[in-house]
């Protein structure tokens, strides 16, 4: 089920498991895991991409092994808030994806999450090979970050 907002997607949620994040790139996937209070993303793995069905299968392996309960992609907005071909590439990957999980699938505005990524590799001085090796999961716990900090606003209320 793709979620139309945070608060959609918050309602398909059980009231606590680990949820993962995905940042999606042409070439890799990063890929980043909450605690099952859903408090903290940590950065897991780069999948390197091969084709949809292997890049799904390995996803899904990962939601298994996890117990995840649901899966939030970044939407990679242009800056102006418009929507270019990677958030339809994007959008295309959690179409197919939905046809072949039950979780909850939601997204999050990624803007400027790998730049955010990217100064906070460069001010734990990172090598810049280890940097390449790590920016994408690092990015998804961006993302996954942006969300968790939103359900937990939104659990204040």
């Amino acid at each position: 089920m793709i979620c139309a907002s945070a608060e959609e997607f918050a309602a398909a949620l059980p009231s606590f498991g680990a949820i993962c994040g995905l940042d999606l790139g042409t070439v890799t996937i990063g890929v980043a895991v909450s605690d099952s209070l859903r408090s903290v993303a940590t950065p897991l793995e780069t999948i390197k991409r091969k084709k949809f069905t292997l890049d799904a299968a390995r996803l899904l392996e990962i939601a298994k092994a996890r117990d995840l309960k649901g899966i939030v992609l970044g939407l990679p907005m242009n800056m102006d808030g418009s929507e270019g071909p990677r958030c339809q590439a994007t959008r295309a990957f959690a179409r197919n994806l939905e046809k072949l999980t039950d979780l909850p699938i939601a997204f999050w505005d990624e803007r400027l999450s790998t730049v955010a990524a990217e100064r906070a590799l460069l001010e734990a001085d990172t090598s810049r090979k280890r940097r390449g090796e790590v920016i994408d999961h690092v990015a998804a716990g961006y993302i996954l970050q942006g969300l968790l900090d939103r359900l937990s606003f939104m659990g204040r209320g």
